[in-house]
């Protein structure tokens, strides 16, 4: 096995070593089920409750789908119209930042007066707190186009316009598809915290289910599920293999 290929699997050979030490502790020194359940009663639950499990996870992917979606067109926007003009980025890059401080647990129960329990605070949740990284990436990448150039396309005369959509967005991509990587696990969280306070379906609600029961296998079952989706190697590829068609030209710089 080449240093490539030890790469490519170490983070599963890494996983598979924590689940073997985990399984280890818990037979080993008896501990309780309802303190910290071993691997295999997980795995347990989860087939004993799988059907449910499916369910509640669709729920909160096409949810948080939707959520991300907004994000990323909101996101975009916001950073192009922030990072387009020196005088934005200063007034408003602050006041965003502030905002993106304040938790967006505290808006669910605004969201709820406003739109009622069920998928618009889940999805709002989610926009909410993954369109920062995106308006930020988008935003930064524009802001800090080099004088130097944009002089030079001036005197060779490019238009501001031209200077923003053919180098400047460009410029921003590797920024932006990285900020996507961040975005889409803050978008499953925001989705997830929603289900937990405002929500009869979705996996933040069978996690307030399983942990009411005392069922710690189902609840564990639930966190790894979320997890799973938010850190699907499918997503990974698919952002990492747009990026690569669209932003080689920056890896080749970075070689």
């Amino acid at each position: 096995m080449n240093k490539k290929q030890v790469e490519r699997w170490s983070p599963f050979l890494l996983l598979l070593a924590i689940i073997v030490i985990w399984e280890v502790i818990t037979s080993g020194f008896g501990v309780s089920e309802f303190i910290f359940p071993s691997p295999s009663r997980i795995w347990e639950q989860t087939m004993e409750h799988k059907v449910t499990i499916l369910g509640h996870a669709w729920r909160t992917y096409w949810v948080t789908m939707a959520g991300f979606g907004i994000a990323i067109v909101v996101g975009v926007l916001l950073g192009f119209l922030i990072g387009s003009s020196r005088l934005a980025y200063a007034a408003v890059y602050p006041l965003m930042t502030a905002f993106n401080a304040l938790p967006k647990a505290a808006f669910v129960p605004i969201l709820v007066v406003w739109f009622g329990i069920g998928v618009g605070p889940a999805i709002l949740t989610a926009f909410l707190i993954s369109f920062f990284p995106i308006m930020v990436n988008i935003a930064t990448g524009l802001a800090t186009l080099e004088p130097e150039l944009e002089d030079v396309l001036r005197v060779l005369g490019a238009r501001r316009w031209d200077v923003l959509t053919k180098v400047g967005l460009p410029r921003s991509m590797p920024y932006f598809f990285g900020s996507l990587k961040v975005a889409i696990t803050l978008a499953f969280v925001g989705t997830t915290v929603s289900e937990m306070t405002a929500s009869n379906e979705g996996i933040g609600y069978l996690l307030i289910s399983a942990g009411s029961s005392m069922q710690m296998g189902l609840a564990f079952s639930g966190l790894l599920v979320v997890g799973a989706m938010a850190m699907a190697m499918a997503m990974y590829e698919l952002f990492s293999l747009v990026e690569k068609h669209t932003t080689g030209w920056a890896h080749r710089r970075a070689e």
